[in-house]
């Protein structure tokens, strides 16, 4: 049985390939947006530049945007869905940018606080945040599941997921906070995970994610 001590795992974490709405600027978050052609189109040109790295276990958030993405980097691979990392529930906020909210009262509250105000009949980052962590101890499990016979080191292990999400767990497991994660469509980090102080994955803060560069 493989023995979780640290570095192991290597995570290739990217976010989804462009949609419509993304190209807009407008707040994607529920919302179940394909691709659109102009992004798929940008992946298959970053593919042909090797800069995604080769993985044997994949992960998805359960969004089409994902899912489609996964599918056009990792043809080769089936990925396990992580319900939890959706993307945040944006609510009265949905699908709309900043020309069309820059006069909502509440738009500029949120902005004031610095985006820890939760979204009108939305969702707020420390909820989303606790969410997305949820989704990352479900797939150290499965991941314990599919990899208790394996002996060897590392572990490559994609993640195909939202910018929200990025942030999310990066500025949770990592050391910069949760703006300094923003990446563009298509792109990512290459990172290592560790668990510094248990055998056991658990909701104790024993994992500790480091980025060690630019995808």
């Amino acid at each position: 049985m493989r023995d979780w001590s640290e570095n192991q795992i290597t995570l290739a974490v990217i976010r989804h390939g462009e949609t419509q709405a993304n190209k807009e600027h407008r707040y994607l978050g529920k919302t179940d947006e394909p691709l659109s052609k102009n992004g798929m189109e940008a992946l298959l040109s970053y593919q042909k530049q090797n800069i995604y790295p080769d993985v044997d276990y994949l992960f998805t958030s359960p969004m089409k945007r994902c899912i489609e993405t996964a599918e056009i980097l990792y043809p080769k691979l089936t990925p396990a869905i992580i319900p939890e990392w959706e993307e945040m529930d944006f609510g009265q906020f949905e699908y709309r940018n900043y020309e069309e909210l820059k006069d909502d009262a509440r738009y500029q509250a949120w902005i004031d606080s610095g985006g820890i105000l939760a979204f009108p009949e939305g969702e707020s980052r420390g909820n989303f945040i606790i969410r997305c962590k949820k989704g990352l101890l479900r797939m150290c499990g499965e991941l314990r599941k599919m990899t208790e016979l394996e002996t060897s080191v590392p572990l490559r292990v994609g993640m195909v997921v939202h910018g929200g999400t990025v942030m999310a767990l990066l500025s949770t497991y990592s050391k910069k906070s949760y703006f300094d994660y923003q990446v563009s469509n298509g792109r990512g980090y290459l990172c290592r995970m560790e668990n510094r102080y248990s055998e056991r994955i658990s909701e104790k803060n024993n994992l500790r994610i480091e980025v060690i560069r630019e995808i």
